[in-house]
Formats: structure tokens, sequence, C-alpha cells
């Protein structure tokens, strides 16, 4: 129960921290934008890491 809780928690933490970067960078104004916007650059870092990950493990 504890680590259902922790993890509950932590993907919390990861929701607000995500929610304030983009009305950081974005403002309020342009919020539903934003957070499209910072959507995509997360979701392009993440690829762009696995894809490195993948090549180094091929060539071993």
């Amino acid at each position: 129960m504890a680590l259902l809780r922790g993890l509950f928690w932590f993907a919390l933490f990861i929701v607000f921290t995500f929610s304030f970067v983009v009305l950081f960078e974005y403002g309020p104004r342009d919020f539903a934008k934003g957070v499209w916007k910072e959507y995509a650059r997360v979701k392009s870092f993440a690829v762009k890491q696995t894809e490195r990950i993948g090549k180094t493990k091929k060539n071993r």
C-alpha cells in the first residue's frame, strides 16, 4: 500500500511540475496551447533518448 501511495505522489508531482513549467513558459492565456507544445517537446526528447539507447545496445 505504501508503494501505491508513493507512486501516486510521484505522479502528482510530475503533473504539477509539468503544469508549472507550462504556466511559467506560456502564461495563463496560452496554457492549453502550451500544454500541447510542451507535451510534443517531452515526447520528442523521450523518443530521441530511447533511440539512442537502442543504438548503443545494437552496437554491443
